[in-house]
């Protein structure tokens, strides 16, 4: 194929990862690295190196414009970076000494597990109040968001430690794997530490570019991200999710969630099944 229809091609994938990713809220690296590898054949840890480049930009783009509407905790994100930033380098360290096949099932199966989450997520129930944490008070975590009527809505952070230790988890997978891991780190803060949805999936997205940085710099120490492969996925993803972050306003999310939920769960089957076949 030549060089410059390849290029084409790339970009519009990656284009399109990115619009599904933003609209529906888990990012695109769950469909990027899977679209590279088994439509157009990029060695695993090539598209993993490529992924992480375009989840950087991305992050960045979209973070600055929910930290100024007042949506994400930038406290709570750094606070919490700690855990995902070690997760990443030690994931990073991992995927050098991880064979291509058990790194394609292990993909596989966080792809099946992003799909049942991103199910769970278009059924989820309205949150309750909790008590008030000790440690929320002294590390100053709880806060409040914008309630789309011109007043704030206040929240208590809960269960920290728990959340601290899903964080590391969450880094590890990005690290190994080449996503953002932002399904694991909204299913922390949501489900574990009792964060709004909305306060969640904002400050998760103000994470993932650090965690994503931090094991960038070890996969370009090995070799891993080609610039010719890393810039029209990094283009076309950034541009993907600034259109679908407009798109999101007026799309219905519980209909685009679904059609997600089917194509990263074929995704993730296919890559199980071609990684214990050893055809990547």
């Amino acid at each position: 194929m030549p060089v410059l229809l390849f290029t084409g091609l790339v970009f519009v994938g990656s284009f399109a990862a990115g619009l599904l990713g933003a609209l529906t809220g888990l990012g695109g690296g769950v469909v990027l690295v899977p679209l590279l590898t088994l439509v157009f054949h990029v060695d695993l840890r090539y598209a993993i190196g490529a992924s992480l480049i375009s989840v950087i930009a991305t992050s960045s783009g979209a973070a600055s414009a929910y930290v100024r509407e007042g949506f994400s905790s930038v406290r709570i994100g750094m606070f919490l970076e700690v855990a995902t930033t070690i997760g990443a380098v030690f994931g990073a360290f991992l995927a050098s000494r991880v064979p291509t096949r058990a790194l394609a099932v292990i993909f596989g199966a966080v792809l099946i597990y992003s799909a049942w989450l991103s199910w769970q997520q278009s059924r989820a129930t309205q949150q309750v109040e909790h008590a008030i944490n000790p440690w929320s008070d002294r590390l100053r975590l709880s806060g409040s968001y914008p309630d789309g009527q011109g007043g704030e809505t206040a929240y208590t952070v809960d269960r920290i430690p728990a959340g601290f230790a899903t964080m590391f988890g969450a880094g590890t997978l990005s690290g190994l794997l080449g996503i953002g891991s932002g399904a694991v780190k909204v299913l922390a803060m949501d489900r574990v530490m009792r964060i709004p949805f909305k306060v969640s999936t904002t400050t998760s997205n103000f994470m993932i570019g650090v965690t994503a940085a931090a094991s960038a710099g070890i996969y370009l120490h090995r070799g891993y991200i080609e610039p010719g492969l890393a810039f029209p996925v990094m283009l076309g993803v950034l541009v993907g999710s600034l259109l679908g972050a407009r798109v999101l306003v007026r799309a219905r999310v519980s209909i685009l969630r679904n059609i997600f939920t089917i194509v990263i769960l074929a995704l993730g089957v296919e890559m199980i099944v071609n990684g214990w076949l050893g055809r990547l």
